[in-house]
């Protein structure tokens, strides 16, 4: 039986969760998902694995990559290398390999004078800035008041290590 090996087409289905057991990001559909709002984008649960709630957005149904282009986490593509069709592995990834440590230093404020007027954000937002250069950074709206907006750019999974459980479902 082939196994795959660096720089094959793969199609791979996954359930990635947290040290408790919580379900960020997932190919399967849930078992407990049966609410219609699930295949629609309606959808809030974030734990239900139906794809639409998750960190990734992920669609049902398995994900292709080619192994060591970086397309997935670099310890789940490693994994790959070696597997048969059909084959499953657990693969814990510590958090500075997963999505980084958290880092204090990429939680910062901005004047409120400095946003744009029309601009109201709140706790939770999700808000993309872009400097004078035009990059941009994800960030969390964590804190607001009248003078300043408190803001974390780190990956909302820093500093957690996580499991992922694969199953190899094609050589392509």
């Amino acid at each position: 039986m082939a196994q795959a090996k660096n720089g094959d087409k793969v199609r791979i289905d996954y359930t990635g969760m947290l040290e408790d057991g919580t379900v960020f990001d997932s190919t399967r559909e849930s078992e407990d998902c049966e609410s219609e709002d699930c295949e629609s984008e309606n959808c809030e649960s974030e734990d239900c694995g139906c794809g639409c709630g998750n960190e990734h957005g992920s669609e049902h149904g398995p994900r292709e990559l080619v192994i060591g282009k970086g397309e997935f986490l670099p310890a789940i593509e490693e994994a790959l290398i070696g597997m048969s069709t059909g084959e499953k592995k657990k693969v814990i990834i510590p958090a500075d390999d997963a999505f980084g440590e958290y880092d204090e230093e990429r939680v910062f404020s901005i004047p409120r004078s400095d946003l744009p007027e029309d601009m109201k954000p709140e706790v939770g937002d999700e808000i993309v800035l872009v400097n004078e250069n035009d990059e941009e950074l994800a960030v969390l709206v964590v804190e607001v008041s009248d003078e300043e907006i408190n803001f974390d750019a780190n990956h909302p999974l820093a500093g957690e290590d996580v499991t992922f459980e694969i199953e190899l479902v094609e050589i392509l």
